[in-house]
């Protein structure tokens, strides 16, 4: 049986994962805002992504409460669409503070619980938008990719405590996430975009409710993830996940290897 601690329970991925967790016998702390979900059987605080106290004052409550927590699952976050231009200075501030600041802290929080019990696994849930970005979400997947980057480094510092840390990337599921609970869409007012920004934001529009993935599947396999002896830093979900991000690990080799002579010819010659 292990112990889990999620935070965005409310709905989507967290509460499918929850819903999961507990299905097969573990134990499950969450978090959301106002401190309440339907999740029956979890343990539900309140948890305001934003509020550093909040924060470890919640982190601290879910060890005190299980003693030893196995997985922390790092869900909650919400999506900014729009053109870069049209983002207002108090939108891309709160997305930061909760999609990559949030996770930080509780990371930060955690991990003395984490390396004092010498175990441990932080599962930070990102984006396909963080490895293979689209027009109309730069500040979304800045969010994302930052928190990947932060992920791969700290799985390296922490794994000789036996922690263990993993990227889940998930491409379109069939949650809510699309609809004004979860994405946030920046007023359009510069002419121009279009063919770039306006033709994706309409893409996500029609996108909605028809999207490819299953979040139980998902959630079956954030469990088997969470099991795994040797688990992945870095982990994708859906099929649309693994198109977008071969397609782009195919353009950068290209890219690369058409620049090489110039990436090669900026060292110091040989033996200087």
């Amino acid at each position: 049986m292990k112990t889990w601690f999620i935070t965005g329970i409310s709905r989507g991925l967290g509460k499918a994962l929850a819903q999961a967790a507990l299905a097969r016998g573990d134990k499950v702390i969450g978090t959301t805002r106002d401190g309440r979900s339907d999740v029956e059987g979890a343990l539900t605080l309140p948890l305001e992504m934003t509020d550093p106290e909040a924060i470890a004052s919640a982190v601290g409550k879910a060890f005190s409460q299980a003693g030893t927590v196995d997985v922390i699952v790092n869900n909650a976050g919400y999506g900014l669409l729009g053109a870069v231009e049209d983002a207002a200075e108090e939108e891309i501030a709160r997305l930061f503070a909760v999609d990559l600041f949030g996770p930080l802290r509780l990371i930060r929080a955690a991990l003395p619980h984490l390396r004092s019990q010498k175990s441990g696994h932080v599962v930070n849930i990102t984006s396909i938008a963080g490895r293979a970005p689209g027009a109309a979400s730069a500040y979304y997947a800045a969010a994302k990719f930052g928190l990947e980057g932060f992920s791969q480094s700290l799985a390296q510092e922490v794994a000789p405590f036996g922690i263990r840390v993993t990227t889940v990337a998930p491409g379109a599921f069939r949650t809510d996430f699309l609809s004004s609970h979860s994405i946030r869409k920046s007023a359009p007012a510069t002419e121009g975009y279009g063919e770039t920004a306006g033709r994706m934001l309409d893409a996500f529009d029609r996108m909605a409710g028809r999207q490819l993935g299953d979040p139980v599947k998902a959630a079956e396999a954030i469990l088997k993830l969470a099991d795994s002896e040797k688990p992945p830093v870095q982990l994708l979900l859906g099929s649309d996940a693994w198109r977008r991000n071969q397609a782009r690990l195919e353009a950068s080799a290209a890219e690369m290897a058409e620049w090489k002579d110039v990436t090669l010819g900026t060292d110091y010659p040989e033996g200087t």
